[in-house]
């Protein structure tokens, strides 16, 4: 009895005493023997075997047997499939110099020694079978990295699961699940079965129960378990794997639910296939907690900016106010947008700026204009003086941030207006159905010189004068001036309810990859 591999070897001659020599002693080998008499029968041979190796005569009925092996080696599905081909007629050196060049792997002729003919079998097939795994493992590597690409790059959970589930199929061709359980405490349960990934619902507790699967309990790292059948059918009663499991589990931080993902056993056949998913699993849970992480800062950026906008719209007798925050997708990096209304009595303060940069530190630095902005406004100093003190703190405190900032102060009662610029987008004058910039001048805040735009106008009973942050306006592929012409356009027809024209304003925009700030404010007709 052989103890060795065995395999499936397809044996082609049109005599049938032959074929059933061979064949036997094929078989003592510990081969499993199919036979086909003639080339049209290979083919249907192939189809419904997986047949190793190919003993093929080289005179057969209907096509010579080197054609047949030509026609197998130029056929993706077999090329690699070793042939050895053995002739009791062709039998001259050039023959089987012929058979070779022509793609065969081996060449005998009669009389065949049955102990050389299974050695030359055996040692063609260790041949085949190391340069097969090797080209699996290539080709899993090469699937890895993408994967690993892709987790890398995705910017949601959701989007974290379906890549995570479509590569583990990719590299193993089998079966596969990943469970994951973001911040907002709902568990992804992304499966995929060879088409695209799907969610399922995930079983109650899903990360405890695979910690304590994979023996990491409460502690951290990764780790790779088989998993019986029956034990995950029990954890998960509708899954679409039903034979043993190989489950990797991976933690970074103590206090952070784990990772996992499971495919169908049979997909990783040795050491190296569960090295390779033990890097997935490492690969999932570092790309998880970036993403965590990133979400957090995103979070408090975003609750940050939220809680120091104003907590209503402004009140100015004989004016109408509507004010936007628009924060950019929850993919993109909070900015530092922000604007203010400061009634002071005999003049109101008009402000919308934005701190260059998107994250938790240009937050604070908006933050910290923004006290800096009302102290400096209780002090009773003008828009220009303002705008130059802001621009000393940040020279102070934050040489490395720059700002813009319009700030107006306007007189309620008679409609006028000075505006001092900073750097950023000038207002937009609206009367009479006609919209203009207003001018366009001053540093940005964060430059040693302090150089201001400014220009003085009324407003008209019933203008209008709109605010905004270049979010709105910037836009990959279009031209600053394209959209701004397209922004005084779109505002240039006022909506009698303000809010209403607000709301159209930053829908015509779209969402946008950028925070947008917008403040429009109208004068009463007298």
């Amino acid at each position: 009895m052989n103890d060795g591999p065995s395999y499936t070897t397809l044996v082609v001659d049109d005599n049938d005493t032959k074929r059933y020599i061979i064949g036997s002693w094929l078989r003592r080998a510990g081969h499993t023997v199919v036979e086909a008499a003639s080339a049209t029968e290979v083919w249907d041979r192939l189809a419904e075997h997986e047949v190793e190796l190919v003993v093929l005569d080289i005179q057969l009925p209907d096509v010579n047997g080197m054609e047949v092996c030509e026609q197998i080696k130029g056929s993706p599905a077999t090329a690699s499939l070793p042939v050895i081909h053995i002739s009791a007629t062709a039998v001259e050196v050039a023959d089987r110099t012929d058979g070779l060049q022509r793609g065969a792997d081996a060449y005998m002729t009669d009389p065949i020694d049955p102990g050389e003919f299974i050695a030359t079998a055996e040692a063609v097939l260790r041949y085949y079978r190391a340069r097969r795994r090797a080209e699996r493992i290539a080709d899993r590597l090469a699937a890895f990295t993408r994967t690993s690409l892709a987790i890398n790059a995705a910017q949601t959970f959701d989007a974290l699961a379906t890549v995570a589930a479509r590569g583990a199929f990719e590299i193993f061709a089998e079966p596969a699940a990943v469970f994951l359980l973001p911040p907002d405490g709902r568990a992804r349960r992304t499966i995929s079965l060879g088409a695209e990934p799907l969610s399922r619902p995930s079983p109650p507790g899903m990360p405890e129960l695979l910690a304590r699967l994979a023996g990491l309990d409460d502690g951290t790292g990764t780790r790779v378990v088989p998993v019986p059948s029956r034990r995950w059918l029990e954890l998960v009663p509708d899954s679409a794997v039903t034979d043993d499991v190989l489950l990797v589990t991976s933690r970074i931080k103590r206090d952070r639910p784990p990772i996992g993902v499971a495919i169908r056993a049979h997909g990783a056949a040795d050491e190296d296939d569960a090295n390779l998913l033990r890097q997935l699993g490492q690969a999932l849970a570092l790309a998880m907690e970036a993403l965590r992480s990133y979400t957090e800062e995103h979070l408090i950026s975003l609750t940050l900016q939220r809680s120091l906008l104003p907590a209503g719209r402004p009140a100015v007798p004989g004016w109408t106010f509507a004010v936007r925050y628009e924060p950019a997708s929850d993919q993109a990096e909070v900015g530092g947008d922000f604007y203010e209304v400061i009634d002071r009595g005999d003049d109101v303060l008009i402000a919308i700026g934005d701190v260059q940069g998107h994250s938790l530190h240009a937050a604070t630095v908006m933050a910290e204009l923004r006290h800096a902005l009302r102290a400096f406004a209780e002090e009773g100093h003008d828009a220009v003086a303002i705008l130059r003190l802001l621009n000393d703190v940040l020279l102070r405190y934050h040489d490395d941030q720059t700002a813009t900032m319009v700030l107006m102060a306007l007189d309620p009662r008679t409609g006028a207006l000075r505006v001092a610029n900073a750097g950023h987008p000038p207002p937009l004058h609206i009367a009479g159905e006609r919209g203009e910039y207003g001018g366009r001048g001053g540093l940005l805040l964060g430059f040693p010189a302090d150089m201001v735009g400014t220009e003085e106008l009324t407003v008209p009973p019933g203008g209008t004068v709109v605010l905004i942050t270049d979010g709105l306006i910037e836009e990959r592929g279009v031209s600053l001036s394209a959209n701004m012409e397209r922004l005084r356009t779109v505002a240039a027809e006022v909506d009698d309810d303000l809010e209403k024209y607000g709301d159209r304003i930053i829908a015509e925009f779209g969402p946008r990859e950028d925070d947008v700030a917008l403040i429009a404010m109208r004068r009463d007709l007298e």
